[in-house]
């Protein structure tokens, strides 16, 4: 089985003014498909040629970087595409009422919670992601990986399942907001798909 890169179901300049549309032709059709390419060189002919990215990370030697590097590539942006939609669809005031409602029971308040993942996501030496992940017992929580690491990877630290990633690595954002990480984390808040957010919360419940 090989993997292939995944279309978007939104348009390159969709996400404007907040993400730019040359830089996502650029991340989907470049750094993506070379993360998606590169992951099927490396588990060709191999016991992980059959399973699933799920099951590839979950149970991953970290030692293979190729595999990890690739693998963890392929996935983190799967799920970054998902998360976004043009910001009719996007904005807070979309935000679905019982996901609201989890992030305040385990961040206080859903501005706590802003506050917590932007500074993840600011502090990520380098590049990374940052995260919001759903725990065992349904609780929520944010942390960040270095490079295309994920939660998902044993040894990691993060732990629990990714529902919400933000890639910050500079081919990101570097177009249109060169050097201020901070002013595209912000606008990444007002494209975020939250009923998308809400679904993969649900399905881990």
């Amino acid at each position: 089985m090989s993997f292939e890169l995944p279309k978007l179901n939104y348009a390159y300049d969709a996400l404007e003014p907040y993400i730019d549309a040359k830089t996502m032709e650029i991340h989907h059709s470049k750094h993506h498909a070379g993360y998606t390419s590169k992951l099927n060189a490396a588990i060709k002919d191999t016991e992980l040629e059959n399973k699933s990215i799920e099951e590839i990370l979950i149970n991953l030697d970290m030692k293979n970087s190729a595999v990890r590097n690739s693998g963890g590539g392929f996935y983190n942006h799967n799920l970054f595409w998902e998360i976004m939609s043009p910001n009719d669809k996007g904005n807070l005031s979309r935000l679905p009422s019982a996901l609201k409602a989890e992030i305040e029971k385990s961040f206080g308040t859903f501005e706590a919670f802003v506050e917590t993942f932007t500074k993840a996501a600011s502090t990520q030496f380098g590049s990374g992601w940052a995260w919001l992940c759903c725990q065992k017992d349904g609780k929520l929580s944010v942390c960040a990986t270095a490079n295309q690491d994920n939660p998902l990877m044993p040894g990691i630290g993060c732990g629990g399942t990714p529902i919400l990633g933000l890639d910050v690595w500079e081919h990101a954002y570097y177009l249109k907001y060169q050097n201020m990480r901070g002013s595209y984390i912000e606008s990444f808040f007002n494209v975020v798909n939250w009923h998308e957010v809400y679904k993969k919360y649900e399905a881990l419940k």
